[in-house]
C-alpha cells in the first residue's frame, strides 16, 4: 500500500491558503504516534478489543478468518501497515486490503463497531485529536476495499 503522505499534503493546503505549520505538525504522524512503540501499543490494544467484541463475532466469516489469521500476525501486519502509511519506515508486505478482507463478508455496522474499538485503543493511550482525525482519514480510504454488505 501506497504512503498518501497526509502530512504532505496538509503542508500543500495550508501553503496555498498561507497559514503555516508548527514544527510539531510537520513531523511525520509516524514520528507524532510515537514511531514504531507507540504503534504497536495501540495496535496491539486495537487487536484484542476486536477479538473479543460481540458484534463481530457473530459474523461467522470473522471467525474463520482469525484461524487463518491469528492475533500475533495480525498485530504485526497491522503494525507494519500503519507505520508505512503514516511516514514510517515500515513496508507493509501483507496483501491489499480488498483481497485480505474480501471473504470477511463484513457489513457497514461492523466496519462502525471496528472503528469505535480502534477510537477507544486510541483515546486510552491519549492519542490527539489531529492524529486521530489523520489516521481516521487514512483507514477511511480503506473502506470501499474492505466493506462487503450494507
Amino acid at each position: 500500500m501506497k504512503n498518501p503522505l497526509p502530512t504532505l499534503a496538509i503542508a500543500i493546503a495550508l501553503a496555498l491558503t498561507g497559514a503555516s505549520l508548527s514544527a510539531e505538525a510537520q513531523k511525520p504522524l509516524y514520528e507524532r504516534l510515537g514511531g514504531l512503540k507507540g504503534i504497536t501499543v495501540v495496535v496491539d490494544d486495537f487487536i484484542d478489543r476486536l477479538l473479543v467484541n460481540k458484534t463481530l463475532n457473530q459474523n461467522a466469516a470473522i471467525n474463520a478468518g482469525r484461524k487463518s489469521s491469528p492475533a500475533p500476525y495480525l498485530k504485526f501486519q497491522v503494525s507494519q501497515l500503519v507505520c508505512g502509511v503514516t511516514g514510517g519506515p515500515c513496508k507493509y508486505t501483507g496483501l491489499a486490503m480488498k483481497e485480505s478482507h474480501a471473504h470477511l463478508n463484513i457489513s457497514e455496522k461492523e466496519w462502525g463497531v471496528m472503528a469505535g474499538e480502534f477510537k477507544k485503543s486510541l483515546d486510552k493511550f491519549k492519542v490527539p485529536a489531529a492524529e486521530q482525525k489523520e489516521l481516521f482519514e487514512i483507514v477511511g480510504k480503506t473502506k470501499a476495499d474492505i466493506v462487503t454488505r450494507p
